[in-house]
């Protein structure tokens, strides 16, 4: 019995890891599932919405520099001020340009 609970409560663990890649470097370790050290296309088109970035959200070719078709940790990096800085600049924007901002409950937001 004791087995099958490990098991379980590793399994809901597991399942939620990307609601709680807290910082920057997380949420790379989240998206990078094969462990490679980079994020590949297809582990960002499978994983980026987990991230719930909203608006926010960085487009992959505009973090993969070097058009190599991954994302080192040196690109995730940089990310990282694109992402701040294009989130200030939305919650400061009219709700035209960020709609997401002042309509959250939008489809398009989720």
């Amino acid at each position: 019995m004791t087995k099958k609970w490990v098991a379980f409560v590793s399994v809901l663990l597991l399942s939620g890891t990307a609601a709680v890649a807290d910082s920057w470097s997380d949420k790379m370790k989240t998206l990078d599932t094969d462990g490679s050290g980079t994020i590949s296309r297809g582990e960002w088109n499978a994983g980026i919405g987990k991230l719930k970035l909203g608006t926010a959200e960085p487009e992959f070719s505009v973090l993969d520099k070097d058009y190599n078709t991954s994302i080192d940790p040196d690109e995730w990096a940089a990310g990282e001020g694109i992402t701040a800085a294009y989130s200030k600049s939305c919650k400061s924007a009219d709700s035209s340009w960020c709609p997401c901002e002042n309509h959250p409950e939008n489809p398009e937001c989720q």
